[in-house]
């Protein structure tokens, strides 16, 4: 059993895409090992029943959420299953799968619910092809599309099915139209705007020679949809099983999850942020793999011999392995042959962007590469409050990293070197930024609140082994840091960011701005190795990994985050609250409940002048413009959700476009004019300087303007070809700030301005 861990988990829906495959049985799909998946399967459910939170039995109540989880998994927009195809499973399997599992390790259902789902993909893209082949659309009625069928029941025959798949259609050879011709205006408006050096590549690019012709919208929606076809054959037996039995975990909860060999390893990447490979971000590209970005100072980039928008066709292991054509392979598998052992060489056959009629065969060795797009960074930022001068730090942690192998790094490590160059800077306050933020490591997030207290519980935890909660301190006798401290949070804040948020609130420590709630997650995993729980003469190989809710954390103060998630004390209009994020928005979510608060000493800052910050704040949000364009920009959102279709009239449409097109416009000759306005004096009322983790011992600072995406991202990415922006949409915001950062530096401002000398701390029973 791994160390506990944090984290929230990213709904699957690579089956929206038709990475899927089905066969009538499982023998008869490939194999990578001989391991049995029956006996997984009973080994699975009997881990979920014996070790997941819940304690409940695998009964027939779960046999039905197992079911439906996996029906929805495969056909999560409900378009290819009839309804009377769903309910012949129901009958067939709602309340058996437990007793098939659990008794005889029987996974069968799975290949034959499968095997309907390939015969009604088969047959629905046979009618697609012959209606895009000899039917012409017309975009000139009053019809319409839902966005999203996953509330709608099934089509209940062929029929009504065929109704649905026409306005599909009809919606992809359309909205591919309209970027094509918002794709020419762009081009007309970029020639005007160009350089006589821009305008000669631009002319150099079209003589090139093309590998293809350009498709029609019809074609490009066909050739869509034959890669659908071609995904359903690239899975194996792994990647049936891999499905089924997540489905039988999130019967559970929504962040209980097998995972495969495949997957396991990717979730340790994500936990370290190193991983050992070539250093390349790719993307699956018609039948090739396309190098979209090379990480900076990996063995790609150090090469020279790998670029952007390349494409990778074949791979060879060592010198002389041979060399596998890998354009019928899904993207984790060619991933999965690229990455390997340290100072091993990888072959690959690529094809140049550059020259796309050529191949050539090119060596690198592999490498440990890091990941620096998901570290923590900081910002200092020099302004002045009431004429006097201020000193603000920022800190970004966009994950509660660790490696969970050596314990040798960590995110609070990161942190720590940061925040301890801003103090040696004289920071006034101190903001730390957890958007974005889906948790990780239960050790870093308590460790890295340490930072800011004094030692003293951080969260509470209850399973059912015990009959008492356990609580968890931080390991400091003092903070690291004991000044002014802001933290930013919204939906996507999630778990570990979630505990440290609650803290630092129930402690009184500091103020936490930003969406109403955080996201809401508030259970613990862990990783079960399979083979460690499966018979012993039992070809274990390939049985994976089974990540299990086995807790839920509390606050200090007795309320769990569960469901509800850390409330903000200071709320800001942000636009990803109006999307349907949280575990409120999940399937099979535990429940939120109380236990007994905790005795602690509340800061010796508490109790903070909440009120008067959350007025000035709220002063100065209504009169900013750009929080206006926030809440225009929200609501609109949700009517779109709320009435959830598109017209199909072209005329509609090309003329939604066409506002939004100005409105984007309006904006940006707004926001000119107000950075005009300004001043020069006013406009630099903020300086901005970046430190980073390479940056972090150098004397002097750097400015923010300074570094460049490659700096900032660690990576340097293809640019997007199909790119309609206008030329001015990047323009900067007032002072260099986004709205959100820019109000959370005021509000620091305002804590530090408000806040009286700390006083001596007190003991309490909670908020």
């Amino acid at each position: 059993m791994s160390a506990h861990f944090f984290q929230m988990t990213q709904p699957r829906r690579a089956l929206a895409a038709g990475v899927m495959a089905i066969s009538l049985w499982f023998p008869a799909l490939r194999s990578q090992a001989a391991t049995d998946y029956g006996e997984v399967a009973m080994a699975v459910a009997q881990a979920m029943q014996n070790q997941h939170y819940s304690r409940h039995d695998f009964d027939d109540d779960y046999s039905k959420r197992m079911l439906t989880q996996f029906l929805d998994l495969l056909d999560f927009d409900h378009r290819f299953f009839l309804q009377s195809d769903v309910d012949q499973f129901r009958r067939d399997y709602e309340s058996q799968l437990d007793d098939m599992i659990l008794v005889n390790g029987d996974v069968t259902a799975a290949a034959k619910i499968y095997e309907v789902f390939k015969k009604r993909s088969q047959d629905r893209v046979a009618k697609i092809q012959a209606i895009l082949k000899d039917q012409t659309f017309t975009f000139t009625g009053e019809d319409s599309v839902h966005i999203s069928r996953k509330e709608l029941p099934w089509p209940k025959d062929e029929a009504e099915a065929d109704a649905v798949w026409l306005g599909i259609l009809k919606n992809q050879v359309l909205a591919e139209t309209l970027t094509r011709q918002l794709k020419a205006e762009r081009e007309v408006e970029k020639a005007a705007e160009s350089t006589p050096e821009e305008r000669k590549k631009a002319e150099e690019k079209k003589a090139r020679p093309e590998t293809k012709p350009l498709e029609s919208p019809e074609q490009k929606t066909a050739a869509f949809w034959e890669r659908f076809l071609k995904g359903l054959d690239e899975n194996d037996n792994e990647d049936v099983v891999n499905f089924f039995l997540s489905s039988l975990a999130a019967a559970y909860d929504p962040h209980s999850e097998y995972m495969s060999p495949s997957e396991n390893e990717n979730f340790h990447v994500g936990m370290k942020n190193s991983l050992v490979g070539i250093g390349a971000l790719l993307s699956k590209k018609d039948d090739a793999v396309e190098i979209q970005g090379i990480v900076v100072g990996g063995p790609a980039d150090k090469s020279g011999l790998l670029k952007e928008r390349d494409k990778i066709i074949g791979v060879a292991q060592g010198a002389d392995g041979a060399m596998e054509d890998v354009r019928a392979l899904k993207l984790q598998k060619i991933v999965d042959q690229i990455r390997g052992e340290e100072g091993s060489t990888v072959r690959l056959k690529i094809v140049p962007a550059n020259d796309p009629t050529s191949e050539k065969e090119i060596a690198i060795v592999r490498t440990k590469v890091e990941l620096k797009d998901k570290v923590a960074t900081a910002n200092l930022m020099e302004t002045t409050k009431d004429g006097q001068p201020l000193r603000l730090g920022w800190i970004t942690l966009p994950a509660f990293y660790a490696d969970m192998d050596t314990h040798e790094s960590g995110c609070t490590k990161d942190v720590r070197r940061l925040l301890e160059r801003l103090m040696k800077e004289n920071i006034n306050g101190l903001v730390l930024d957890l958007r974005g933020n889906g948790g990780g490591s239960l050790d870093e997030a308590i460790s890295l609140t340490g930072l800011f207290i004094k030692r003293g519980p951080v969260v509470q935890a209850v399973d059912w082994r015990r009959e008492q909660p356990d609580f968890r301190n931080s390991r400091n006798a003092d903070p690291l840091y004991n000044g002014p401290l802001v933290v930013v949070t919204d939906k996507t804040s999630a778990s570990a960011s979630e505990i440290l948020a609650a803290a630092i609130q129930d402690y009184g420590r500091g103020v936490v701005i930003g969406d109403e709630s955080t996201f809401g997650k508030g259970t613990v995993q862990t990783i079960l190795d399979m083979k460690r729980v499966m018979p012993i003469f039992s070809d274990s190989s390939r049985a994976g990994s089974l990540k299990v809710t086995i807790q839920k954390f509390y606050r200090i103060a007795g309320g769990s985050t569960q469901f509800m998630g850390v409330r903000s004390d200071v709320v800001l209009p942000q636009r990803v609250d109006a999307y349907e994020i949280g575990e409120d928005q999940l399937v099979n979510p535990l429940p939120y409940d109380v236990i007994k608060p905790l005795k602690y000493a509340m800061s010796e800052y508490s109790p903070l002048p909440l009120e008067e910050i959350r007025n000035r704040s709220k002063t100065r949000v209504e009169k900013e413009q750009e929080f206006r364009y926030v809440v225009d920009d929200a609501t609109r959102l949700r009517e779109q959700i709320e009435r959830n279709t598109l017209s199909l009239n072209q005329k509609t449409r090309a003329s939604e476009i066409a506002a939004n097109k100005e409105r984007r416009k309006a904006r940006i000759a707004d926001r000119k004019a107000r950075i005009a306005t300004l001043g020069e004096a006013q406009s630099s009322e903020y300086k901005v300087f970046r430190l980073t983790l390479d940056t972090v011992q150098e004397p002097a600072l750097k400015a923010e303007a300074d570094f460049t995406d490659e700096q900032t991202t660690g990576m340097r990415l293809a640019k997007d070809e199909d790119d309609v922006e206008l030329a001015d949409d990047k323009v900067k915001f007032p002072y260099d700030l986004e709205p959100v950062k820019l109000e959370s530096l005021r509000i620091l401002a305002d804590l530090i301005s408000l806040s009286p000398a700390p006083r001596t701390a007190q003991t309490t029973p909670g908020r």
